[in-house]
C-alpha cells in the first residue's frame, strides 16, 4: 500500500510539465486507480486507517469515525459529510454500539445487525473509495480484510418538475433531475418489465461519474449495445461534468454542425425511444439523457405529436418542416432576389422594396448580416439574463433596435420583416441543438446567395444534403428513412399516421422484434360500424313513455 502512495507522490513532486510527462501523469493516475482496485484490505484496522488517512489527506469533508463494538472491538466508519443520510448513519452507529454483542464477522454484522437495506461487501480499496465518494458509508472492523459498503446516500436534490426545454400542451409534466437514481426510477415506472436493462458504469479518473446505459433486452440489437458500452469504456478523461461531454466524445463525426445524438429531459421520450430499440445513456449530475442512434427527422418531432390526434400532429409537423426550411434560406433568398433576380418580384412589390432601400448605404448582404447578428445577440442576451428581465429585454430590444435602425436609414423595413420571419421560423424547431445548427448554416447560405444568387443557394443545398447523407449515428444513416428510402417509415416522417397504422417499429433501426402492435382493434371497430345509438334511451323517448302511462 505504501509503495503505491510513494510512487504517485514522488511522481507528482517531479515538476516536469512537458507533453510526454503529462501523458505519463495521466497513465499513472489511471494505473493508480487500477492498482487501488487490486489492493486488498488489511486484517489490521490500524493499517487500513493509516492508508485511508494518507489517501484523504487535507480532505476536510471526509469523516473517519473511530468507535468500539462491544466488548472493546475497534471499528471504523468512513463517509463524506453532506453526501450521506445523517439519520441512517446515526441508526447504524447505534445498532453497532448497542446491539453488536461482540460480533466481529463482517458477514454476520451485515446480515443480522445493520438496519440498512442496501449493503455490499468489498475487499479492495478501489471499490471502497469510489463508493464512499459517491455518498455511501464504509464500515471496517478489526480482524476483517473486508469492508461493508452502506447504501445510505442522502444528498440534497431538486424535486421533480416540468421540463423547461421541452414543454408540451398534452403529455406528462415530469422531467429528469440531477439524481441518476431518481431518473432510473422514473423510467422504470413507465416500463415495468424485467426486459429493461440498466448497466452501470463509472467514467472520469477524478470525478468518478456514474453512468447508466439503458436498453430493452428483447428489442435493442446486442451489437448496438456493445458499441455504446465500448465507446464509453474508451473515454479517458479527468472528469465528466455533463452529458454533453460524453456526446462530443463518442459521436461519429465531431466536425459536423448537426447533432448525432438526441438529448432529452423527458422520461416519456426516453421510454418511447427504448421501445423503438434505441439505447439511452443517463449521467449522474445532469437532467439530460442521451439517446442513440439519432436521425435528422427526429429534429422535427416531439412527443406531443403522438399524444394528440394524428391530424393535429401531422399539421404541426409539416408546419415545422416548412418553417425550418424558411429559417435556413429566407435571408439568402431575399438577398439573392434583390441583388440578382429582381424579375421574380411583381412590379409593384419591386418598386416598394427599391424605394425602401433607396437611402440605405449598405448592400443587401451587409444589411442582412447586421440584422441577423443583432437578432442572435438579442436572443443570447435574453437567455443569459435573469428570467424576470430576460424576456422583456429581448422583446423590447428587438422592437426598439429594429425601429431605430429603420428610422436611421441603416436597414430597410423589408429586411426587418425578413429577419423577424427567420427568427420566428427558427423557434418552431423543437430540438435546440438542431435549431442552432440551422442558425449557424444560415450565414454560409447568405454569403452564397449574395455572391452567386439562386445558383449559390442551390449549390449550397446540394453540399449540405451530401454532407448529411454521409453522416452516420452509430451505423444508422443520418437521413433515414429518406436516404436510403424506407417506404414503410415514410408515414411517420412529414406526417404522423394514425396509431393503428404504426403497427411496426421503424425499419431503418435494426431491432430484434419489429412488431409493435396489431391492427385487430381498428378492424373490429370498422367491422362493427360503431354504436349506432338506437339502444340509447333519449330524453324525448322517456317523456313520451311517461305521457302514455299517465293517460292510460
Amino acid at each position: 500500500m505504501k509503495s503505491i502512495l510513494r510512487k504517485r507522490t514522488s511522481h507528482k513532486q517531479g515538476g516536469d510539465t512537458s507533453g510526454e510527462q503529462m501523458e505519463l501523469q495521466d497513465s499513472l493516475d489511471y494505473q493508480f486507480i487500477e492498482e487501488l482496485k487490486k489492493t486488498e484490505l488489511s486484517l489490521l484496522l490500524e493499517d487500513n486507517h493509516g492508508f485511508i488517512k494518507a489517501i484523504f489527506q487535507d480532505c476536510s469533508d471526509v469523516v473517519v469515525r473511530e468507535f468500539e463494538i462491544e466488548p472493546n472491538i475497534p471499528a471504523l466508519l468512513l463517509f463524506v459529510d453532506g453526501l450521506t443520510n445523517t439519520q441512517l448513519l446515526n441508526d447504524t452507529m447505534k445498532s453497532l454500539m448497542l446491539l453488536g454483542g461482540g460480533e466481529t464477522s463482517i458477514e454476520r454484522i451485515a446480515g443480522a445487525i445493520l438496519p440498512v437495506s442496501q449493503t455490499q461487501i468489498s475487499s479492495n480499496y478501489g471499490d471502497l473509495l469510489v463508493s464512499v465518494l459517491g455518498g455511501d458509508a464504509a464500515l471496517l472492523v478489526e480482524g476483517n480484510a473486508k469492508a461493508i459498503l452502506l447504501g445510505i446516500r442522502g444528498t440534497e436534490k431538486r424535486s421533480v418538475a416540468e421540463p423547461e426545454t421541452e414543454t408540451v400542451v398534452r403529455g406528462p409534466k415530469e422531467g429528469f433531475v440531477e439524481s441518476i437514481r431518481t431518473n432510473t426510477s422514473m423510467i422504470r415506472r413507465k416500463l415495468k418489465t424485467p426486459r429493461l436493462k440498466m448497466k452501470s458504469m463509472c467514467i472520469g479518473k477524478e470525478s468518478n461519474t456514474n453512468i447508466v446505459v439503458c436498453y430493452m433486452d428483447d428489442l435493442a440489437m446486442p451489437s448496438l449495445v456493445e458499441e455504446v458500452i465500448k465507446r464509453l469504456e474508451l473515454i479517458k478523461i479527468d472528469a465528466i461534468l455533463e452529458s454533453g461531454m460524453i456526446e462530443e466524445l463518442i459521436q461519429d463525426n465531431a466536425y459536423s454542425p448537426f447533432p448525432q445524438m438526441q438529448y432529452t429531459e423527458r422520461p416519456d421520450v426516453v421510454a418511447g425511444a427504448l421501445m423503438q430499440g434505441r439505447v439511452t445513456i443517463l449521467t449522474d449530475g445532469t437532467p439530460f439523457a442521451l439517446i442513440v442512434p439519432f436521425v435528422f427527422i427526429q429534429t422535427m418531432q416531439t412527443g406531443e405529436d403522438y399524444y394528440e390526434r394524428f391530424q393535429i400532429g401531422s399539421f404541426l409537423r409539416m408546419l415545422r418542416y416548412i418553417f425550418g426550411f424558411l429559417s435556413l434560406t429566407t435571408p439568402a433568398l431575399y438577398v439573392a432576389i434583390t441583388t440578382f433576380h429582381q424579375e421574380l418580384l411583381p412590379t409593384t412589390l419591386m418598386l416598394s422594396v427599391a424605394a425602401s432601400r433607396e437611402a440605405i448605404p449598405f448592400p443587401a448582404v451587409v444589411e442582412a448580416f447586421i440584422m441577423e447578428i443583432t437578432f442572435e445577440a438579442l436572443r443570447e442576451a435574453g437567455i443569459r439574463l435573469p428570467k424576470a428581465v430576460g424576456s422583456a429585454v429581448s422583446i423590447l430590444g428587438a422592437l426598439v433596435v429594429g425601429q431605430a435602425a429603420v428610422q436611421a436609414g441603416i436597414v430597410s423595413a423589408p429586411m426587418v420583416i425578413v429577419v423577424s420571419i427567420t427568427g420566428i421560423a427558427s423557434f418552431t424547431i423543437p430540438r435546440f441543438n438542431g435549431a442552432i445548427a440551422i442558425r449557424m448554416l444560415r450565414f454560409p447560405f447568405l454569403i452564397a446567395g449574395a455572391l452567386f444568387g439562386f445558383y449559390g443557394i442551390f449549390f449550397s443545398l446540394m453540399i449540405l444534403i451530401g454532407h448529411m447523407a454521409n453522416l452516420r449515428s452509430f451505423g444508422v444513416p443520418y437521413l433515414s428513412p429518406l436516404g436510403p428510402l424506407s417506404s414503410g417509415d415514410v408515414k411517420d416522417v412529414f406526417i404522423r399516421a394514425p396509431w393503428w397504422q404504426l403497427e411496426k417499429r421503424p425499419e431503418f433501426l435494426p431491432v430484434q422484434d419489429a412488431q409493435r402492435m396489431d391492427d385487430k382493434l381498428s378492424q373490429q371497430i370498422m367491422q362493427d360500424g360503431g354504436l349506432d345509438g338506437s339502444s340509447i334511451p333519449h330524453a324525448h323517448h322517456s317523456s313520451e313513455e311517461g305521457n302514455e302511462n299517465g293517460s292510460s
